[in-house]
């Protein structure tokens, strides 16, 4: 096998499992405070994440879709912006999620 394809496997099994950190990240500051695309392409960047508009905003739509959050549309200047704000929905599983990766954590951390 080529390093190439080893490279490409490890990448990808990185994008997996960041994927659900990215989500509860998302979450997070949606819990906190109105959130929008390119901020969080920036948050999400301070914390060693890259991922592109074209990542993100299907991300976005599928945890509205879930019902975790509720975009509406802010005039910024000239143009509209969507922002988004977690539902009582996200803030639950949010809560939910944090016990699970507080216990996770643990373990990691623990080494077991």
């Amino acid at each position: 096998m080529s390093k190439t394809k080893i490279d490409i496997n490890v990448f990808d099994v990185d994008r997996e499992l960041c994927s659900g950190l990215i989500r509860l990240h998302v979450l997070h500051h949606a819990a906190e405070e109105p959130i929008f695309g390119l901020g969080m392409i920036e948050e999400l960047g301070r914390h060693g994440y890259r991922i592109s508009p074209g990542s993100l905003y299907p991300l976005l739509h599928g945890l509205e879709k879930k019902g975790y959050l509720k975009s509406k549309e802010v005039r910024n200047g000239k143009s509209l912006r969507k922002v988004y704000r977690a539902t009582p929905a996200g803030r639950k599983a949010l809560v939910a999620a944090k016990s699970k990766v507080s216990e996770l954590f643990r373990e990691l951390m623990e080494g077991k």
